[in-house]
């Protein structure tokens, strides 16, 4: 009997777990296939709460983060029917949604779509458009395409917005070279609606990749998806302002700790985590501020709080707080993303992140620990204690990082494009794509072309990092306009002082005159090689032309009637050898801002102060020949070319739009400047009106360009030791240089 009853027991307690299970009263753990390993963002289960800038621990994806409100709104069945029907190639990526064989035969080119008549399209998508038509991706014939861009404004797809386009899933659906999305990527800033704010676009995707903001790591397909951050219509279309870091000061802390001011969200989705703000803010370094007052009917939803959260959110100026403030909480708002984080970044207010499961922009590239406090929602309590514990030398180097970050991929909306064309190239050209280190430092993804090369060491911008030096020797490339009619002209002078050099390994002549190449006796026997090769069609740019016969990475440029003794080419030489990533040479010129004429000058006065140094005699790395060659555009080359004038003041705004640094001038014999003068084909030119003023026209043109003024002035002149000093010359390791 005893037996009996045990059995029945059993059998009843079973029965109970098995309806637990089934009607949910007990939830199993999830499965190894249902986690996302976000390592890449620095989602570690195991690891405690975190210091530094380590990010806060990720729990839970978004979908299960949504207010009790929003719940009513949606029930899981129709959020995960609305994903499914958006994301019908949620399973796609490179290998399985896209045609690698369109790329290998024209390289990474990209086709933006005809405009229709009669089409709306806003500001932004029409500079995105604007922005891939003129750099060096864009073509014209869809049969040599990679990637294929629409010219239909799918970047507003809130149905209640007055820029959303209408029918646009017949439109799409309509294009002939649609494939069911194949190879096209689809830029949108915004998705769904009030009150749910899904990630609906309102037509199927089909098989494109998306270049997103806001997207959610529930939705985001790695590695085939671009994150990109939200930007508002007033973001410039080029260049860009610099990033606010003036002072590297030590300690590094500024008025506040950490601040926000924002809306506060009275009910639906992203309103719990700002509702909660006010229990962190004390009123002095922690100042959270928060408004009601947004939308037609907040009167209607104010609770007891908005009255006086109100009243205290005016007092404070949000621009003063942005750059006195050490860190800036950057929380979701109904997306979640937010303007808040640009703004964070440009002022180099170090970013706390409180938006859980937001894919954070160009994630793929950027390691975002280094610039960034990632937090999670639910632990809002122990973010103050969490950034205080942040050593200072730590906050100095995120905020570096702030800047690094916003200058390089964010500063506009031209940077924000060419950034996710990069990236898909490096997908595309597996072989060509660039490393962490690359997209992670100085100067960054869109200057460091991996075209050029696949090792790190051959860039001068990683020489220190790497604890290597530039190959000691340099490449002398004279760039030769006129006919060798006599053997006292200076182009067969300066040819001799510069083979003398101890550290030329060897000259290039670029013949770009009219007249037959000179016999080979001509030219003066020297005792390193003297490569006599003609310019390509005899045009200026062809002197910056990336030859394979320069072997160094020094190249010093020289123009035929430059007057330099074999002293003064090796003090350059050891001076550049110490800046390898920038422009060393002797004449130095200027620019500066007319205000009146409300234009950029340039001038050739002897001052202190510089902001350029001609290409007529300077040394450089040979990296920059090839990004002057494929980085630049053909309308600015072309310009070069058809005056005859002005590369060399190109290729300063090219030098120092990759470094944020000026040339360096080095010191010149007492009587350079007359010397120089007295020759006859440069005085010419200096004397020509027109010659000046077409360099003023260049000036402009460039800049315009270049979204900004990238030159930078400089004071600084390195001189050899003892230089001009009342010391004997025997005494002096450069003494040519006093000499005439």
């Amino acid at each position: 009997m005893q037996a009996k009853k045990r059995y029945l027991f059993l059998l009843s307690a079973g029965a109970c777990l098995v309806l637990l299970f089934y009607f949910g009263g007990v939830q199993l753990p999830a499965s190894g296939r249902n986690r996302h390993d976000r390592s890449h963002n620095g989602y570690r289960p195991d690891q405690p709460w975190p210091h530094f800038s380590d990010p806060l621990q990720q729990f839970l994806p978004w979908d299960q983060l949504d207010t009790e409100e929003y719940n009513i709104h949606i029930s899981p069945r129709q959020k995960r029917d609305v994903n499914t029907s958006v994301y019908k190639g949620k399973r796609c990526r490179m290998d399985s949604c896209f045609d690698f064989s369109a790329c290998k035969k024209n390289d990474f080119k990209v086709y933006v779509y005809p405009q229709q008549k009669g089409e709306k399209i806003s500001e932004s998508y029409q500079n995105i458009l604007s922005t891939i038509e003129g750099s060096r991706f864009y073509t014209t014939d869809p049969g040599q395409a990679c990637l294929f861009v629409l010219s239909l404004d799918t970047l507003d797809r809130d149905s209640l917005s007055p820029q959303y386009v209408h029918n646009l899933k017949t439109k799409v659906q309509n294009l002939h070279l649609w494939n069911n999305g194949r190879n096209h990527l689809i830029f949108n800033l915004y998705s769904g609606t009030w009150p749910d704010y899904t990630e609906d676009l309102g037509f199927d995707i089909g098989q494109a990749m998306l270049a997103k903001a806001s997207i959610s790591t529930e939705n985001f397909r790695p590695n085939f998806d671009v994150s990109i951050p939200l930007f508002s219509k007033e973001h410039p279309r080029t260049g860009g302002d610099r990033g606010y870091l003036k002072y590297n000061s030590i300690p590094p802390f500024r008025k506040y700790m950490l601040v926000f001011k924002g809306k506060r969200y009275l009910t639906g989705i992203g309103s719990d985590t700002r509702n909660a703000l006010y229990h962190v803010h004390n009123q002095e370094d922690v100042v959270l501020l928060t408004t009601c007052k947004h939308g037609k009917d907040w009167q209607k939803h104010k609770d007891a709080r908005c009255d006086k959260d109100n009243a205290e959110y005016d007092k404070y100026d949000y621009r003063e707080m942005l750059h006195n403030s050490t860190f800036c909480l950057v929380p979701r708002g109904r997306r979640l993303g937010s303007f808040r984080f640009l703004e964070a970044l440009q002022a180099a207010c170090v970013p706390v992140m409180l938006s859980n499961g937001w894919e954070l922009p160009f994630s793929e590239i950027i390691n975002w620990n280094t610039a960034a406090v990632i937090g999670d929602e639910r632990l809002l309590l122990q973010i103050p204690s969490t950034v205080r514990s942040i050593h200072q030398d730590k906050i100095l180097a995120l905020r570096q990082q702030t800047q690094f970050l916003w200058e390089a991929y964010f500063s506009s909306m031209e940077k924000i494009v060419l950034t996710t064309l990069e990236i898909i190239q490096d997908r595309v050209l597996q072989q060509e794509s660039r490393s962490t280190l690359m997209w992670n430092s100085h100067p960054g993804g869109l200057f460091a072309l991996p075209q050029y090369s696949a090792h790190l060491g051959d860039f001068p911008f990683y020489y220190a990092t790497l604890g290597i030096k530039p190959y000691p020797k340099f490449t002398a490339v004279i760039h030769a306009v006129t006919a060798l009619v006599s053997q006292s002209q200076p182009i067969l002078k300066l040819l001799v002082a510069v083979a003398k050099s101890q550290y030329c390994a060897q000259i290039i002549v670029l013949w770009n005159c009219d007249k037959p190449l000179p016999a080979k006796h001509r030219w003066p026997a020297t005792s390193v090689p003297v490569i006599v090769i003609e310019g390509e069609n005899k045009v200026m740019s062809s002197r910056f032309l990336p030859y394979e016969t320069i072997v160094t990475d020094a190249v010093l440029s020289l123009d035929e009637d430059t007057v330099l003794s074999t002293t003064e080419v090796d003090f350059a030489f050891t001076v550049w050898q110490s800046f390898p990533e920038r422009l060393v040479g002797y004449p130095a010129r200027s620019h500066f801002w007319d205000s009146n004429k409300e234009r950029w000058g340039y001038t050739s006065k002897w001052t202190n102060d510089y902001s350029m140094v001609l290409t007529g005699a300077a040394i450089y790395h040979r990296y920059y020949h090839f990004l002057y060659t494929n980085f630049l555009p053909a309308s600015l080359k072309g310009m070069v070319d058809q005056l005859a004038n002005c590369e060399d003041i190109l290729m300063n705004f090219l030098v120092s739009a990759v470094t944020k640094l000026p040339p360096i001038k080095v010191t010149q014999k007492k009587q350079y400047k007359e010397t120089m003068m007295g020759q006859s084909s440069r005085a010419s030119r200096w004397a020509d009106p027109d010659h000046f003023a077409q360099r003023q026209t260049c000036m402009n043109k460039f800049a315009s360009w270049f979204g900004g003024m990238p030159l930078v002035h400089s004071q600084m002149r390195l001189d050899p030791v003892l230089f001009k000093d009342q010391v004997s010359i025997l005494r002096k390791k450069y003494r040519d240089i006093e000499r005439l």
